[in-house]
């Protein structure tokens, strides 16, 4: 599986959205360079309240295009790094992958997925009715989180928009992603 990095973003301050950049730097073990949410530790503020010394499986936040694309057909205008992502991607079914899958962004940045991004009441901050849009339940009454994935980096480099993102998949058997 094969995809587009369609924009990368980051921002040194809390803030819910990231403005776009030329390329952004990722750093094992941290993250992306000079982003709030970069470190060994949690850095989301509701984690880091319940427990500083937690691992930071959220170090990238990754958001498909085709989001924007969907929520569009309700009236909702999202562009990159508006819902706080890193890295707006196009052509994988992010959501559809499974814990510790590898995405090789660029020639050198492989980041490792850990789980869902739980979208929380900042998202209606931002457009009101659009937490409906990306949160919502299958017929059964499961939730489903449609706000993006998170990752870890495993290995530095520079991605840019236009890079590959080259989609290597676990050994199975594949477990499904669940809110990190």
């Amino acid at each position: 599986m094969v995809g587009t990095v369609e924009a990368v973003s980051s921002n040194a301050a809390y803030s819910f959205s990231k403005p776009n950049r030329a390329d952004i730097r990722l750093l094992t073990g941290l993250g992306v360079e000079g982003d709030v949410h970069a470190g060994k530790t949690v850095r989301h503020r509701s984690r880091v309240a319940r427990d500083p010394s937690q691992p930071n499986l959220r170090q990238v936040h990754l958001i498909h295009r085709e989001l924007f694309d969907h929520v569009a057909e309700a009236g909702f205008t999202v562009r990159p790094g508006e819902l706080g992502e890193n890295v707006t991607t196009r052509g994988i079914d992010l959501l559809g992958l499974p814990v510790g899958t590898l995405l090789r962004l660029g020639d050198e940045a492989v980041v490792e997925v850990t789980g869902l991004r739980n979208p929380c009441h900042q998202i209606d901050g931002f457009a009101t009715g659009l937490l409906k849009r990306v949160v919502g339940r299958e017929p059964d009454g499961t939730l489903v989180r449609r706000a993006g994935i998170m990752g870890v980096v495993l290995a530095d480099g520079t991605v840019r928009p236009g890079d590959r993102i080259v989609v290597e998949l676990p050994d199975g058997p594949h477990r499904p992603l669940d809110r990190v």
